[in-house]
């Protein structure tokens, strides 16, 4: 296994040597190599490391110094994208100054390979007494706390500290994680503690001694705990899919199953009688059809544009692209469902009338969307930004969007509308299933009692076909041989 030591350095010439020092020989003697980016130093940094690999060359090490200034955590990404170049297994990020322990360095990484983690924390606040007996100021140790607890809190995590440098990367992990469009500044590292919680990899702890001497701290407090705070809000709002950012995109569930708390998937369920046939047009993974056939004993058929598999709740599925046809047996079934499809639509309205054709009279269709004039979306737009991200309202497989009179009036020709139904933002999906979800849903739904227009993520609106002109006719025609 091989495993690199990258120590992070800018204006370090009063520490780098006791730095490279202070790391146990006995290292020296197994499968690790060190790695020094010198971030364009205006002191003797790069000078000093130089002739310390000189003096130890039995010692591998390589010293770099970057043409520019890059911020710390521009260098940090050189040194994470040379790790993965030469395939290290894993990158053990120092600082040259000293603040962190080089001596704990094998009792770090033996944690971390115990652990099998993506991501290993050297955390000073594990024991936090013992971060104040390290002389961490009173103001750095207050703000860190406050920051982590904050954190904690938006993100569903457990850490003692975000806002450690001493750090393990599996580099099998790292490869997956998009760092290089991470900021340069110094709170990529929360950036990446981010994007590696939103994979679902695992993160340990190590707690570690606190150093704190006559080092001089390039940070501005207020500038950092302002961006972690941002980064960590804007992250958040990723998953309700208000903000997008690259960074933090990975592949994610096409279907999310919303069948557990208020949402289009329970309204539907408790719209539909027992006993009942029902289609449902666009279903994917719908697991709510579940809750039908177990609940309500209905007979369910499911229609996708692609295969899926054919799951026992399922009594019949169709592959049809809805773009291009309709089920030719809709007119069968008592209710329609076309939840969160008709956004996905090339054009509804043609789909709508011809939806229209196929129906009876007596049928039940509920159908549901976004809604862009949802308060969010209102002030994104209030303040410049419209993002289009991978779920919520601004899904980027959205064609179309609406808000809940502009997508009451595409069906107003064919349908009657039975009922208008505002629904509150998916809580749970992105924060978990927890009473503070549950308790914002419940504010939401007040809300909406307020302004349905302005509240509503998402409208659901229960429809019945109006007779068409042969209908009419037909019934005309009925009526009138009843009476002669």
């Amino acid at each position: 296994m091989n495993n690199l030591i990258f120590i992070v350095s800018y204006n370090h010439e009063n520490f780098i040597e006791k730095v490279l020092e202070r790391l146990p020989k006995s290292i020296f003697l197994e499968n690790y190599e060190i790695l020094i980016i010198d971030d364009a130093s205006l002191d003797k940094t790069f000078d000093i490391a130089n002739k310390w690999s000189q003096k130890n060359k039995h010692i591998k090490i390589k010293i770099l110094k970057n043409i520019k200034n890059l911020g710390y955590g521009g260098n940090q990404k050189i040194g994470m994208q040379y790790a993965i170049k030469y395939d290290y297994d894993n990158i053990i990020l120092l600082h040259g100054d000293g603040q962190y322990a080089p001596e704990i360095i094998h009792n770090l990484l033996n944690f971390h390979l115990k652990e099998k983690a993506a991501l290993t924390l050297g955390s000073r606040m594990i024991y936090k007494k013992n971060a104040l007996k390290g002389n961490m100021p009173l103001y750095k140790f207050i703000g860190n706390i406050i920051l982590t607890r904050f954190q904690n809190a938006i993100l569903g995590s457990k850490l003692s500290e975000f806002h450690t440098g001493y750090r393990i990367y599996s580099i099998k992990h790292l490869k997956n994680i998009r760092f290089e469009l991470n900021t340069n500044n110094f709170h990529f590292d929360t950036e990446i503690i981010i994007q590696h919680l939103s994979k679902g990899y695992k993160i340990s702890e190590f707690a570690i001694p606190t150093y704190y001497g006559d080092e001089i701290s390039y940070v501005n407090g207020l500038y950092y705990a302002f961006s972690v705070v941002r980064e960590t809000i804007l992250f958040r709002l990723q998953t309700f899919g208000i903000f997008h950012q690259n960074k933090y995109a990975h592949q994610v569930e096409n279907y999310q199953d919303k069948s557990n708390f208020f949402s289009t998937h329970s309204l539907a369920v408790s719209e539909i009688e027992k006993n009942s046939s029902v289609i449902d047009l666009g279903s994917a993974e719908g697991k709510y059809l579940k809750l039908l056939k177990d609940k309500k004993n209905c007979f369910i058929k499911s229609v996708n544009k692609y295969s899926k598999k054919n799951d026992d709740y399922i009594d019949k599925s169709e592959i049809l692209d809805l773009n291009k046809k309709i089920p030719k047996d809709i007119s069968k079934y008592k209710y329609v469902l076309i939840l969160d499809v008709i956004e996905h639509l090339l054009e509804p309205e043609s789909f709508i009338e011809k939806l229209h054709q196929k129906l009876k009279q007596n049928q039940k269709i509920i159908v549901s969307t976004g809604n862009v004039s949802f308060i969010i979306i209102r002030f994104m737009l209030f303040i410049g930004f419209f993002n289009y991200g991978e779920r919520g309202i601004l899904d980027k497989t959205h064609t179309r969007l609406f808000t809940i009179s502009s997508f009451k009036k595409i069906f107003i020709d064919h349908f009657e509308i039975k009922k208008t139904i505002g629904l509150p933002a998916p809580y749970p999906l992105a924060i978990g299933d927890n009473f503070f979800s549950k308790f914002l849903i419940k504010i939401n739904v007040f809300l909406i009692k307020i302004s349905k227009s302005l509240f509503s993520y998402q409208v659901m609106l229960i429809l019945q076909p109006k007779p068409s002109l042969e209908n009419i006719l037909e019934e005309t025609i009925k009526y009138t041989k009843s009476i002669k």
